[in-house]
């Protein structure tokens, strides 16, 4: 092996990887066996951290930055003046390999461009997975990014060996797909989706009445939208998210703020700040929707097509909604108490507990972890005061806005000194 090359080719790949989010690992639970290398349970994010608060990390680098596709929003873009790099099937194995015996990672995650056709690539991603499992006995964690328009039977062996698969959606809607990948199909990306969908509900199935039943993509399947490279709406990311949960039993929607990377005029100019604040409130739509019983047309509807920026969708949901409130802590259900800005699915089950052997006041819900300065203008409890008394939505969020801090407040300015 060239070290020097393949440390070259690392610079460029790793690089070139960093602008896929969708590398979550949790999920899987293949455990060592036969004394072999690593093992995949409780895995996590390059440079993340586990429940327990343990950093897990993955190496995240592309097969190739090659592409056949000229996607005006991607970095690798065969039009783009970029260095160029490829990695053999066999040095992707060596630094895994390399890699976790220095204990620099538990897991590989691996992506690609596309070169030559969806399934060449696929196949080569495949033989990477399969030499790892097969001939090194590597248990650890494996990620791998579905190429799309591979094919069934390349898929279904994909699953076979990697603990999580994933495509990239890329663009929330047809539209904008077309407007800037008018080379690739919307159903190229769907197709290995449903088939992995598909393979895991089956191989689930017959586990259960034969338990020697390998296990098919334990991890499931994940995908990535891009916001903010074109004019979708947060009404339209989140019911195209909410499609992809309910159709394709996805694990996670990952939401990545558009990079400028190009001079084009279809694209926000290079230099356009990344929409961080933005993904961050799609992220938090997102919790509440797939924990939080929340519909899509609650938070987001024609009336209110973007999420508000200067404060969280929940409290933006209440603020719009005022006639549900005050909520009494002693007596509401925990679907209720789960809509209360300031109060999470932790602080509802301590509330719920604690109830039982008394009425709860505010200084129960303070220690209890709730975040009273959203909290009060919306619950009654076992103290004499209601905080909301006769405010309006506009002088609540003002009240809330002023004693808050978070670190995207520079990115939005309010007249709070109104509220002085």
């Amino acid at each position: 092996m060239n070290f020097e090359r393949v440390k070259e080719k690392l610079n460029i790949l790793a690089d070139a990887a960093k602008y896929d989010v969708s590398c979550s690992s949790s999920g899987s639970n293949r455990t060592n066996k036969n004394k072999g290398l690593g093992n995949s349970t409780v895995m996590g994010i390059c440079h993340s951290y586990t429940e327990d608060g343990r950093c897990v990390s993955l190496l995240k680098i592309l097969l190739t930055n090659h592409c056949i596709f000229d996607c005006a929003y991607c970095v690798t873009r065969k039009s783009n003046d970029v260095q160029r790099a490829a990695f053999k099937i066999q040095e992707v194995v060596d630094l895994t390999i390399n890699f976790y015996r220095r204990n620099y990672i538990e897991g590989l995650f691996l992506s690609s461009g596309i070169f030559k056709s969806p399934d060449y690539t696929m196949e080569r991603l495949v033989a990477v997975a399969k030499k790892l499992r097969e001939e090194e006995n590597f248990n650890g964690y494996i990620h791998l990014k579905s190429i799309p328009g591979a094919s069934d039977e390349l898929m279904y062996e994909a699953g076979l060996y990697a603990d999580r698969l994933s495509v990239n959606i890329e663009i929330p809607t047809i539209s904008g797909l077309k407007l800037l990948a008018p080379d690739k199909k919307h159903e190229d990306f769907l197709k290995p989706m449903l088939k992995v969908k598909n393979e895991i509900v089956r191989y689930k199935s017959e586990k259960k009445l034969i338990r020697s039943t390998p296990k098919y993509a334990p991890a499931g399947q994940s995908t990535q939208m891009i916001v903010g490279a074109t004019g979708e709406s947060d009404k339209d990311i989140m019911y195209s998210a909410t499609h992809f949960y309910k159709n394709y039993n996805m694990k996670r929607v990952y939401y990545s703020g558009y990079v400028p990377v190009a001079d084009d005029k279809r694209l926000p100019a290079i230099g356009t700040q990344v929409p961080m604040l933005r993904e961050n409130r799609l992220y938090q739509t997102d919790w509440l929707l797939r924990f939080y019983g929340f519909a899509v047309n609650e938070l987001l509807n024609d009336a209110h097509p973007n999420l508000d920026i200067e404060v969280d969708p929940k409290l933006s949901w209440a603020l719009r909604n005022l006639n549900h409130f005050p909520v009494d802590i002693n007596t509401a259900d925990k679907r209720l108490l789960a809509r209360i800005p300031g109060i999470g699915m932790y602080s509802v089950s301590k509330i719920i507990k604690g109830r039982k052997f008394r009425k709860l006041n505010w200084e129960h819900l303070k220690k209890m972890g709730v975040a009273l300065n959203r909290a009060k203008f919306f619950i009654l409890c076992d103290s004499p005061n209601w905080e909301r008394r006769d405010l309006d939505a506009d002088r609540i969020k003002g009240m809330i806005l002023q004693n808050s801090s978070g670190k995207f407040r520079n990115q939005y300015s309010s007249q709070l000194s109104l509220f002085n």
